[in-house]
């Protein structure tokens, strides 16, 4: 198998009794196992089996919730700390730097463990089985090709699993996981192209098909993702109404000086967004409005940071987002929370402007899959789509423009990763 850099195939070790697939998500979680030869999705909130990966930690009851309760705790306004994305932490110095959460000190190893050991726990309720072995999905690449966090956002990962109670742990790419999901196409030896494009990472596997299912030819990714997405709608469209592109006057004499820019990025970055919420922030936003030609956009800053409304603009983000790629020309982002009335327009034509550099990049990423497989746009005879913002039509638009002969399609999106892994960690 090519990749663009080591093999990402498990490599199972002795296997303690049923495998447990993990499909671990910057934005979304979920979990199976093989019955009777076909994989079986864990039911992880009720009925549901797809759990968001997201935390809140009430100030209040000292507890910790994850999943829909913590988003609703965030909509109802509970005193806490949300945190969502951490996936995008792992390999970075942030995962084994200690703070302070509901009087503890903890890091995002111990924070993501109890996630995982939540799923663990849960699909043990579940199946009435014990899931000490399991294979979890991981992006081709976490941060990029040849970065030197790669090898260490394995580890990390891998240290996160060992903490929430699992013995055993390995790996496989997720697009490979999806592969092998899909069967073999209805001609035998017919190539396929699986794009994935999850929350953090956006993932490209080739694959021949055969009697004995897939064969894989090819591994690639980049680091892009949804989340990627609606942090460029959010710089573009909503942090110029935030005072983003603004200018201070001078403590002294004539001229000016731009708003600086950090706190607009950050502030639009999901995982970045919890640790904004600073008295040294606040003072320097203060410190501006003083000085701004428009006090009143710095001012809806300062109401962010002073209501820690952060990560309820990052959701109203995603849903202008959402409502534009339906093709609704008068869409908007609704921004009411900050200031009665405010929103800035999201039409389709605006969406398509801002995410042009991701098009390009997935359309080099498919590109450079091919290369390494040796193959030629035409060779592919089909693309499946996989993972939540493969719905967005710039990535489908972008892949049709490239692969006009293939056959397109999309498969279970939210959750054919996890029902590879579960096929999988079947045949461990």
């Amino acid at each position: 198998m090519a990749t663009d850099s080591t093999d990402l195939s498990p490599v199972l070790g002795p296997v303690l009794g049923p495998v447990l697939g993990i499909d671990f998500g910057t934005s979304n979680s979920a979990a199976g196992y093989v019955r009777d030869g076909k994989p079986q999705l864990i039911k992880l909130d009720g009925e549901k089996t797809t759990l968001p990966t997201t935390f809140f930690f009430d100030f209040e009851t000292r507890k910790t919730m994850i999943g829909e309760p913590a988003n609703q705790a965030l909509l109802d306004g509970m005193d806490g700390r949300f945190m969502r994305a951490l996936k995008r932490v792992l390999g970075t110095n942030l995962m084994h730097e200690k703070r302070q959460i509901l009087n503890k000190r903890v890091t995002f190893v111990d924070i993501i463990a109890g996630f995982l050991r939540e799923i663990k726990q849960r699909a043990e309720a579940d199946t009435g089985l014990t899931f000490d072995s399991v294979i979890s999905g991981r992006p081709v690449v976490f941060h990029g090709v040849n970065d030197p966090r790669e090898q260490q956002a394995e580890d990390d990962l891998r240290t996160c699993y060992l903490a929430a109670g699992f013995k055993e742990v390995s790996f496989m790419a997720e697009p490979e996981a999806a592969a092998i999901a899909s069967g073999a196409l209805e001609q035998s030896g017919e190539i396929g192209l699986i794009v994935d494009i999850g929350g953090g990472t956006s993932d490209f596997s080739l694959f021949r098909s055969g009697n004995d299912g897939v064969d894989i030819l090819a591994n690639h990714g980049v680091r892009i993702g949804g989340t990627d997405f609606d942090r460029a709608i959010n710089i573009d469209r909503v942090m110029p109404l935030m005072g983003k592109g603004g200018s201070l006057r001078k403590w002294i004499g004539d001229g000016a000086s731009p708003v600086p820019h950090a706190i607009f990025n950050d502030m639009a970055t999901w995982e970045k967004i919890p640790f904004l919420y600073t008295a040294q922030n606040r003072r320097m936003v203060e410190e501006m409005l003083n000085l701004a030609h428009e006090p009143e956009k710095l001012g809806r800053l300062a109401t962010i940071l002073e209501d820690e409304l952060g990560h309820e603009l990052s959701f109203a983000v995603e849903r202008g987002k959402i409502a534009a790629n339906s093709g609704d020309a008068s869409s908007v982002i609704e921004l009411g929370l900050i200031e009665r009335g405010l929103s800035v327009p999201l039409p389709t034509d605006a969406l398509a402007s801002v995410l042009a550099t991701y098009s390009k990049a997935l359309h080099v990423g498919a590109q450079e899959t091919l290369e390494l497989a040796g193959l030629e746009t035409a060779d592919v005879s089909s693309v499946i789509y996989v993972g939540g913002s493969s719905l967005l039509s710039m990535v489908s638009g972008t892949m049709k423009a490239q692969f006009p002969e293939a056959e397109h399609s999309f498969t279970e999106v939210f959750t054919a990763v996890t029902d590879g892994l579960a096929l999988a960690a079947g045949r461990g």
